[in-house]
């Protein structure tokens, strides 16, 4: 889950470093088209890609994970990027509130208090403000509640498919979303540096993307998201060496608030199995 979250930082680096030329549907297809055809080409023969245990869900894991990565793109470009982040990163709490509801999971006060200090400790990273246009604030929580549900879908189909099946799905789903306004005005990456950062965003999304689902065999679904907030330390790390941006007391308080939650989470679920 932590190899996850560094490389899905990494990935919004390169998105960044990519610019504004590129639409979200641009960035969309490279991810999605290119995951589908780089999936196909590895794992086409092995892994059985065209018949799921459950396809159902799979398309449905596919569709909502699709729609909460435009969501939260939408959101970041429509307010401040601390506002959609921070929004956005409350998606482990409503996963600790699907999974009791769809699929039986148990949860205690205690993982609900651990949950509520790392998000905590991303409000106080990202020096959280209500800002921006209304519009833009309800599709990052709508993009957390696409993503908290679509994390409680992973751990389920993680019972009995593989991580390569479900990412699979995951870019099939995509590709047919954004395909279709991508090739009415697409955009075509120009010179070496262009086509290298687009081959770094296949790279850290499909790496993160199956580990990170690989991770949900291992712990519990909110548990996950909660690992899962660790990237907001690593994209702050990221932006201190290779931005120029100034650390301050928020970055320490919050890293640590997201570090202790991480880790009494885990000393509870220990201490639980133990018992």
């Amino acid at each position: 889950m932590l190899t996850a979250a560094l490389l899905f930082a990494v990935l919004g680096l390169l998105i960044k470093i990519l610019g504004s030329g590129y639409r979200i549907w641009d960035i969309a297809a490279y991810r999605f088209v290119g995951g589908v055809i780089i999936l196909l080409v590895l794992f086409g023969r092995s892994a059985n890609l065209f018949r799921p245990r459950n396809p159902k869900l799979m398309l449905i894991r596919g569709l909502i994970g699709s729609l909460a990565f435009l969501s939260v793109v939408i959101a970041i470009r429509s307010v401040p990027l601390s506002t959609a982040v921070v929004l956005f990163y409350s998606f482990p709490a409503f996963a600790t509130l699907f999974s009791p509801l769809l699929f039986g999971e148990r949860i205690t006060v205690s993982e609900i208090v651990c949950t509520l200090v790392a998000l905590a400790g991303v409000a106080i990273i990202l020096d959280f403000k209500f800002e921006g246009a209304l519009p833009g604030q309800i599709m990052a929580v709508v993009a957390a509640i696409l993503a908290g549900l679509t994390i409680c879908i992973i751990k389920k189909l993680r019972d009995n498919h593989g991580s390569v099946i479900i990412y699979f799905y995951f870019c099939l789903i995509g590709a047919c979303i954004c395909l279709g306004p991508f090739l009415y005005a697409p955009r075509i990456p120009r010179g070496e540096i262009e086509w290298l950062i687009i081959v770094g965003i296949l790279f850290t999304s499909i790496s993160g993307q199956l580990l990170m689902t690989h991770g949900f065999r291992y712990c519990k679904s909110w548990e996950g998201g909660l690992f899962m907030t660790s990237e907001v330390i690593f994209v702050a790390i990221i932006g201190i060496l290779f931005l120029n941006e100034t650390v301050d007391g928020r970055f320490y308080i919050g890293s640590l608030l997201i570090v202790f939650g991480a880790i009494s989470i885990n000393l509870v679920n220990q201490r639980t199995n133990h018992t």
